[in-house]
């Protein structure tokens, strides 16, 4: 039982120091790219982080959801992808927290951040500086806005998560073998454990 708590402080400290790095990566590239643009392009930048965080999310539900059994038939006719998604559902307490937590949460910050460069922007294109009604109400909306698009779009991704949760974690499965065999970049673990 020890090993099991050792085990899972390790990883959580481990997500932390993830967390920490890719919040700053996010941070100082949506920051440095929002202040070069005009407010209707940072809206749109806004949008695709929430749309990030939407299908994280979707991933780390599907990996919770998603059965092995239809994978094993498919890696041992060798079907590109079908260890991965194999090797997701195995690990998928650790896939869905950098899913949903590590990548969920930092996008949900981010966009909130960039809402905000996007309204001060709006503001000062209107004359009204910060504090004034204009700025107070146009913070509101894309907020509001930001919320919606958040909560809607993770509540329509939780159904599909669940409801084609193989689909889902097959394509990402595919996506990783690209990545690890192409690229050479190890994002799975060696080993299938349970």
């Amino acid at each position: 039982m020890k090993s099991h708590i050792r085990s899972s402080i390790k990883f959580s400290l481990t997500i932390a120091v993830i967390t920490f790095v890719l919040a700053a990566i996010f941070s100082i590239v949506s920051s440095s790219i929002l202040s070069d643009v005009v407010w209707i392009v940072g809206i749109l930048i806004v949008f695709v982080i929430v749309a990030i965080g939407v299908i994280f999310d979707m991933l780390g539900i599907a990996s919770t959801a998603a059965d092995e059994a239809p994978f094993h038939a498919m890696a041992a006719e060798k079907v590109n992808g079908a260890k991965e998604a194999v090797i997701i559902i195995r690990n998928a307490d650790k896939f869905a927290s950098f899913c949903n937590d590590v990548i969920g949460d930092i996008s949900g910050i981010v966009s909130g951040t960039a809402s905000a460069i996007v309204v001060l922007q709006i503001a000062s294109l209107t004359g009204n500086g910060e504090g004034s009604t204009v700025q107070i109400t146009l913070s509101v909306v894309v907020t509001s806005l930001v919320a919606a698009f958040t909560v809607g779009g993770k509540a329509l991704g939780k159904y599909f998560a669940i409801n084609s949760s193989t689909h889902i974690i097959f394509f990402a499965g595919k996506v990783i073998a690209v990545i690890e065999n192409k690229l050479k970049i190890r994002i799975l673990p060696k080993g299938n454990k349970k």
